[in-house]
């Protein structure tokens, strides 16, 4: 009889995926930024000229299996509606712009957060032809998650800090 893989694997009761994080290990990330968010954070990715390493540990945040969204962190579609610009990627010449008419179009207090090395300092895009430069060389960054790309509970933990009180 055929054996699939699936099958195998739910025979030896072999692990399928990694250990969800615990509470514990979300909420200890300090952050040197408090606002009064209530608890929720809207959120407005912009991909400012990312490789989209970062971006499939954003999705993997919203997934069910980390669920950012039961701590109250959510992405919206327009920059009026959101709390914080969550900024992936260094700054390409053509986003500088847009990246600019996006923080200006938060609401106040603009909220920008560098999520990734390259957003940080370039990464592996420094001195590149088409880069701008990082995002604190277009605006003022409140909060900075280190990482290549970092691991989605890093993400959460920051994340969740910041929507704190």
């Amino acid at each position: 009889m055929y054996d699939s893989w699936l099958l195998r694997v739910l025979r030896r009761g072999a692990r399928v995926t990694e250990t969800a994080p615990r509470p514990e290990q979300l909420a200890g990330a300090a952050v040197p930024v408090r606002l009064n968010l209530r608890g929720s954070l809207q959120l407005r990715h912009v991909d400012a000229g990312s490789c989209n390493g970062c971006e499939l540990e954003i999705a993997s945040i919203f997934s069910p299996f980390y669920d950012a969204e039961q701590y109250g962190i959510r992405l919206v579609a327009s920059p009026r509606h959101a709390d914080a610009a969550l900024v992936t990627g260094p700054v390409t010449k053509n986003m500088a712009g847009p990246l600019r008419t996006t923080i200006e179009a938060l609401g106040a207090p603009a909220i920008v957060i560098a999520l990734g090395d390259c957003a940080k300092n370039c990464g592996v895009f420094a001195g590149a032809y088409g880069v701008e430069g990082s995002v604190t060389d277009v605006a003022s960054v409140q909060l900075e998650i280190p990482g290549c790309p970092p691991a989605p509970a890093d993400i959460i933990a920051a994340l969740r800090g910041l929507s704190q009180t």
